[in-house]
């Protein structure tokens, strides 16, 4: 049987969260925003992905977003974390930690039935 690998959707379900924690570092522009979750170690964003999540964040008003000028191009839009994004991040990292204790502790439990 083939092994898929999961970690896609795992980014999905997380993309939003993602996004936040690295614009809590400073403000950026998508592929900056791509870069950055690459460099985390979560992989290839596709702009598909990307830009409807940030889109709904700036809906919610948990980014705002700006145009700059591109050195020798076309411009870009930067995206800037919210004083309630920071709020919001700060929420869903208390629940991120409960969640992933949570799972530390039943894929300990499953790895010794396994085994």
């Amino acid at each position: 049987m083939a092994r898929t690998d999961p970690s896609a959707g795992w980014l999905r379900g997380t993309l939003q969260l993602s996004v936040a924690a690295v614009l809590a570092e400073a403000d950026r522009h998508g592929y900056a925003l791509v870069q950055r979750l690459a460099e985390h170690g979560l992989g290839s964003v596709r702009g598909g992905a990307l830009y409807p999540v940030l889109g709904r964040m700036e809906a919610d008003g948990l980014v705002e977003s700006r145009w700059e000028p591109g050195e020798g191009g076309p411009g870009r839009k930067v995206y800037r974390l919210t004083d309630a994004g920071r709020a919001r991040l700060r929420d869903e990292i208390a629940h991120w930690q409960d969640f992933s204790a949570a799972m530390d502790r039943l894929m300990k439990h499953t790895d010794q039935e396994l085994l």
